[in-house]
């Protein structure tokens, strides 16, 4: 009799408190090609599991239409929340919908997903990041020839850090000081495609270029080729963003002028923690709203860090980002 009385309260009790289903989070990503994205994939992964779900992370390698289907099956696998790294931000909003008749939240991670019923998007001030770097700039050169290279021209962040460069560079132009003598996007991002602009723009240009804005540091990197191949590396200031291990190390070189360090840590792990809550119905916490197209949307920004030679320790070593001896290559 004892026996059947200790079994109805377990199952009442079991009722009373069903065991929760481990949260499921599909992770889109955009390029796992690119250092950056290896890096956010890894802390996400890691803080979302210690808080109990189950990521599954798939790469598009920078096709638009591999995400979508990769998406696709994600919604199929029955995830709770969809965190996406938009190849293309303007082409989700099927996609989306799908996700949200299934009742599957969608954070937009870094890059702003357009014209979609998005539930959230975590980034940083990208246009600030544009500030910062055209800023770098210009406290060492207001005057002269400069390059703009943007980055992938389906990526909204791409856009935002052009407007921010151009908040500081317009009034020098309009000023007549700065003349732009080329202005190109660089498709995906890949630096080998920015190694050819830059050749291109140094021969139509007869080596006379001053400034690159360059928007992140797989562009600096491709644009810094083509310098190198004429003597001009070091000679000509180029910007960057992402503070990659590579890009550092030119820091270090003097060849890249600067890097714009976004604690990739801090997005990922904020990223995790409010994708989780999304799963669990909560409340989360937003400091800014951004006009998608269709909405605005609660967004959580976080703040970018302008890094040069010298505050290099002090942010990304100090921060454990890359170590002494990697960037030193002691």
């Amino acid at each position: 009799m004892k026996l059947i009385v200790s079994m109805v309260i377990t199952c009442l009790a079991l009722i009373a408190h069903p065991v929760m289903a481990k949260i499921k989070i599909g992770m889109a990503i955009d390029d796992l090609r690119l250092e950056r994205w290896q890096k956010d994939r890894d802390y996400f992964v890691a803080k979302a599991e210690a808080l109990g779900a189950k990521v599954y992370v798939q790469s598009a390698n920078g096709n638009e239409t591999t995400q979508i289907s990769q998406i696709e099956n994600m919604i199929a696998r029955g995830v709770d929340v969809l965190v996406i790294i938009p190849y293309n931000g303007e082409v989700l909003g099927n996609v989306v919908r799908e996700a949200k008749r299934d009742g599957i939240k969608v954070l937009s991670y870094d890059r702003l997903i357009k014209n979609a019923d998005i539930d959230l998007y975590v980034s940083f001030d990208n246009e600030k990041v544009g500030e910062i770097q055209a800023t770098a700039l210009t406290q060492l050169r207001d005057s002269g020839n400069f390059f703009l290279m943007g980055g992938s021209p389906v990526d909204n962040n791409a856009h935002l850090f052009r407007k921010g460069q151009m908040n500081v560079i317009q009034p020098l132009v309009d000023a007549g000081k700065v003349k732009i003598v080329g202005d190109q996007w660089v498709d995906s991002w890949l630096a080998e495609n920015a190694l050819k602009i830059m050749e291109n723009a140094l021969t139509a240009n007869d080596n006379q270029i001053d400034v690159v804005v360059a928007s992140n540091d797989s562009t600096a990197g491709g644009a810094i080729q083509a310098l190198q191949a004429q003597g001009l590396a070091g000679k000509v200031l180029i910007s960057g963003q992402d503070a990659d291990l590579a890009a550092v190390r030119r820091v270090v070189a003097g060849t890249q002028t600067m890097t714009v360090y976004k604690p990739i840590s801090k997005l990922a792990e904020t990223s995790a923690e409010l994708a989780v809550a999304l799963a669990k119905g909560e409340k989360v916490n937003t400091n800014a709203k951004l006009d998608n197209g269709s909405k605005q949307v609660p967004s959580f920004l976080l703040e970018p860090i302008a890094v040069d030679k010298s505050n290099l320790d002090a942010t990304v070593i100090a921060d454990g980002y890359h170590s002494k001896q990697a960037v030193y290559q002691e």
